[in-house]
């Protein structure tokens, strides 16, 4: 690990466990997430301790991906680590996309004021599974956007929004037709709010991490410049591979830090909790289970580490991004439910921290692809891979 990464991930660490961990019993931290005025203050404490979007360097530049990975572990110790450091999602995904496609105005309205951290963003690009739109299959996209004149006009529905409540900029994807009978996507950039973007309600889901929740949007009529197009018209599913891959991992990256905080507490509780003339620690089916973690931990790292090599290739990492979500998300399944079983009532509680991380692990199994759809990804891959064979 470079010098500059560990550095960084020692000042982001430190200040996650000391100033942010504590903010985590404050009643501003409600179902739909943190309220905006708690995720402001401790972005203005991020700020002052120099640890604010830590994985852009000052002249723009970003962290190679092997050391967003040692910073972003350490930001996700607590789930209010992220959103303190300027680190969490959607943003972190987002700030990414529009450093590597946006324009030099569109860096300059909507990326600057994000890596300040300033402003939330949100991704519009799921779709109600009630009425056929797209969700892990972006090809069912049913929001369209067409040209008129020298503009563009949105109409659609979009669902499980994170963050749409409170936003200031957003990412909508509509379908577009490039004129030659193929299927095809085009990413606008928008100031939010904006009249013609309505929040219809905001779901009451099992995680609780993101301000704004997660968001069911109507979009009727939405006007925007042809300059609101990010990078080019039509490449819109191209992009989001560009986006995903990256995002997907970071994701891995902070609940993996998030898992190594529950397993800490967990750990302490079998040390110093009795039953039956010894530690909890002693009896073997406890300290197996901390071990498991231990292992589980130690994996989850590894295959992070790896794709994130892959990333740094310049390589998409499609297949390999794939793999990292399926491998580490199931291993923090396993981690945070044995942290819960371990403390017994205490895990199912809200006096720790391990209650919340179980049930946000939970939900990472689904968010940025289920399990089971990555699977099918490799499967087809693996296809691929053997009908080329001679």
């Amino acid at each position: 690990m470079t010098e500059r990464a560990q550095a960084i991930g020692s000042k982001v660490e430190a200040f996650v466990r000391t100033i942010v961990a504590p903010y985590e019993k404050d009643p501003r931290c409600g179902s739909h997430g943190p309220s905006d005025d708690l995720v402001q203050e401790l972005r203005a404490r991020a700020r002052q301790a120099g640890v604010l979007t830590p994985h852009i360097l000052e002249d723009g530049d970003h962290l190679t991906q092997c050391e967003t990975a040692h910073v972003l572990i350490r930001s996700g110790l607590s789930p209010l680590g992220p959103l303190a450091c300027n680190t969490a999602a959607p943003d972190e995904g987002n700030m990414y996309l529009i450093g590597k496609v946006g324009s030099a105005a569109q860096k300059a309205h909507f990326l600057a004021p994000m890596v300040a951290g300033d402003t939330r963003s949100a991704f519009f690009m799921t779709e109600p599974a009630g009425e056929g739109g797209a969700g892990s299959d972006p090809s069912m996209m049913k929001t369209t956007a067409r040209p008129e004149g020298d503009r563009w006009v949105i109409n659609g529905r979009k669902a499980f929004i994170t963050g749409a409540q409170g936003a200031g900029v957003g990412i909508v994807m509509a379908r577009t037709d490039p004129g030659d009978g193929k299927m095809a996507a085009t990413m606008f950039l928008v100031d939010l709010p904006d009249p013609a973007i309505r929040i219809e309600r905001v779901l009451e889901t099992i995680d609780s991490s993101m301000p704004g929740g997660h968001a069911i949007v109507a979009i009727d009529d939405l006007s925007v410049p042809a300059d609101a197009i990010l990078g080019a018209a039509h490449e819109g599913f191209r992009y989001a591979q560009v986006r995903l891959s990256p995002a997907r991992l970071s994701h891995c990256m902070r609940w993996l830090g998030a898992c190594i905080r529950a397993n800490e507490i967990a750990t302490d509780y079998a040390c110093r909790r009795h039953a039956f003339g010894k530690p909890l620690v002693d009896h073997e089916g406890v300290g197996f289970m901390l071990a498991e973690n231990l292992i589980d931990l130690k994996q989850a790292e590894l295959m992070i580490d790896w794709c994130a090599d892959v990333l740094d290739t310049g390589s998409l990492g499609t297949l390999e991004s794939s793999m990292a979500k399926v491998a580490v998300s199931e291993a923090l399944m396993r981690i945070a439910d044995r942290c819960v079983q371990v403390m017994g009532g205490t895990g199912v509680s809200g006096d720790t921290i391990v209650e919340q991380i179980f049930r946000e692990i939970r939900a990472f199994r689904i968010y940025d692809g289920p399990t089971e759809v990555h699977k099918w990804s490799i499967a087809k891959s693996i296809k691929r891979r053997q009908g080329a064979q001679p």
